[in-house]
């Protein structure tokens, strides 16, 4: 029986599926702790598999790309800033005062890590490349976060200078499984290439994972009946321009400076993507706690929606021809 073209892939059907289960069955309490443990470990075995497959030459490659981190971290810290100021005139008209701070909190943040390399990897881009900078700019984000949100949000300083706990977490389950899987490259890096399909199902699985864990998360906390309908509809359609601005500005830049696809490929993943693990350690630092809870329904939306877009972005790339 023929596919009807009308119909999703089934990735991202998953995608689908696993934001309703999310929905009407959020894990809870233990089951949610065995979830994070599970997604930790995932996320960690695709970052040592990436590092066996990759290359020395290919990581050399990717630290060196000097052109396109600079383009990724000017996306991240000037671009979503930007976009930001230009749209705070609207988001004090169409949200409640707390969203409207969460959106512009949300251009502060540095952009996610592994799904940005997943999804990278799954459009067949530099893998290499996406490490090196979507690690880099979660490392600096630690830094550079508070003090954008000292200018765009609140122009007074803030209540914190931001979690440094979440250097060390990067370092722990992105950057040591890595390391650890190039130093073993020599040894098993044709077994891992020979077996790429299950490299694909950990990127997909990876992925899915942190959609149900992250969307519970976001459900259990009240990201339904926390507002009104009305502004909810309002912030899902301020989250898409801004993701549609974000995604049409890196592919036109990409382009414009002459990157291969596949370095374009690693610059639209990297550079128009949001971190919710950094946004949340770093919202509880930065502000008043009462006001945390409805400050992150921006980021909470905002995740899931990049997710589902460029699970769809990414199977339209891999499917080109090469």
């Amino acid at each position: 029986m023929t596919r009807p073209r009308y119909l999703p892939d089934n990735f991202t059907l998953a995608l689908l599926g696993s934001i309703g289960l999310a929905s009407f069955l959020p894990v809870r309490g233990y089951a949610a702790q065995g979830f994070e443990w599970l997604t930790t470990a995932a996320i960690a075995l695709l970052f040592f598999l990436h590092g066996a497959k990759l290359s020395r030459a290919a990581v050399v490659a990717g630290m060196s790309h000097w052109r396109l981190h600079l383009l990724v971290f000017a996306c991240t810290f000037v671009l979503f800033p930007i976009l930001g100021l230009l749209l705070k005139p609207l988001l004090g008209v169409v949200l409640t005062p707390d969203l409207a701070v969460g959106m512009l909190f949300l251009c502060t943040l540095p952009a996610t890590v592994q799904s940005a390399i997943a999804f990278t990897a799954m459009a067949r881009g530099n893998v290499a490349a996406a490490v090196c900078s979507a690690s880099a700019s979660s490392l600096l984000g630690v830094f550079i976060t508070p003090l954008l949100v000292s200018w765009l949000v609140v122009a007074g300083g803030v209540s914190g200078t931001g979690n440094l706990d979440a250097v060390g977490r990067i370092m722990l389950q992105l950057l040591l499984p890595f390391v650890l899987g190039q130093l073993l490259q020599p040894w098993i890096g044709d077994f891992v290439r020979r077996h790429a399909s299950g490299l694909k199902l950990v990127d997909q699985g990876s992925i899915l994972l942190v959609v149900y864990t992250a969307f519970s998360a976001a459900v259990i906390e009240g990201l339904w009946p926390q507002v009104p309908l009305p502004t909810l509809l309002s912030l899902t359609v301020t989250c898409c321009v801004l993701l549609a601005l974000s995604l049409a500005m890196t592919t036109w830049a990409s382009r414009a400076l002459g990157f291969s696809k596949e370095d374009e490929i690693a610059i639209v993943f990297c550079g128009s993507k949001k971190s919710l693990a950094s946004g949340v350690p770093m919202a509880k630092v930065l502000f008043a706690a009462h006001t945390v809870g409805v400050m992150l329904l921006p980021i909470m939306l905002f995740h899931q929606i990049q997710l589902m877009v460029c699970a769809v972005l990414a199977q339209r790339y891999a499917k080109r021809g090469g």
